[in-house]
């Protein structure tokens, strides 16, 4: 699990990261409509070269109510390449090193990338429909100016052991991007990630998945590798 050194950070990622986690799960039994839809879906992703997306998280209790100030996420992806920009903390990967920067204990922690290892790589957010769900078409319904589908989704791997039963998915219907993910906790609450803008296949340099470690100390940087 990626290192969050903030207590809070640390339970949002965690949470947010079972988003990420893939397994092979049977196609019987899926809705027809709601696979059309995905597979659509997953085709235009897969023409990205690359995304950069800007993600409003948010999480509400039982009543609805947002239990703390929405988080503006920024993420961008090429490839195995991702850098995920959260409050307090930036993580960065070249597809072979990931490295995880505290911005307030000004410490970098360094580990081995594993392709394998999805709770690594929060770049998965965009796909993660793809293995370990059952689907089921719901309605169209509008996020923002958008008119979407919307699909739930239900873990179909081990679901005793996740915190949510369910995640609603909306997929504009004309861009047939995702729009806004609704996860449903086994408590009431609500997790709600808004995609606020995504640009795909713009120009973004290999560097910027490279950590520059120039400047920091050697007691700043745990190199778990």
């Amino acid at each position: 699990m990626i290192y969050i050194c903030s207590h809070n950070m640390k339970k949002i990622l965690s949470v947010a990261m079972v988003f990420f986690v893939t397994a092979l799960f049977s196609q019987q039994d899926q809705d027809p409509k709601a696979k059309a839809i995905l597979d659509e879906l997953s085709k235009t992703t897969k023409q990205y070269k690359t995304i950069a997306a800007d993600v409003m998280f948010t999480v509400l209790n039982k009543e609805k109510k947002p239990v703390e100030k929405p988080q503006a996420w920024k993420i961008n992806i090429k490839g195995q390449k991702f850098k995920l920009d959260i409050p307090g903390t930036s993580i960065v990967c070249d597809g072979k090193t990931l490295w995880n920067y505290n911005k307030d204990a000004k410490e970098v922690t360094i580990k081995n990338f594993d392709p394998e290892n999805d709770d690594q790589n929060p770049a998965k957010i965009f796909t993660m429909y793809e293995t370990g769900y059952k689907y089921k078409y719901s309605n169209e319904e509008k996020s923002g100016t958008a008119v979407c589908h919307v699909i739930d989704l239900y873990p179909s791997v081990k679901p005793e052991k996740k915190k949510f039963h369910t995640v609603k998915l909306y997929v504009d219907k004309v861009k047939k991007q995702i729009v806004q993910m609704k996860m449903m906790m086994k408590d009431g609450g609500m997790q709600v990630y808004d995609v606020k803008s995504i640009k795909s296949n713009s120009d973004i340099p290999d560097n910027s998945f490279v950590f520059n470690l120039t400047g920091f100390k050697s007691d700043q940087i745990n190199d778990e590798r």
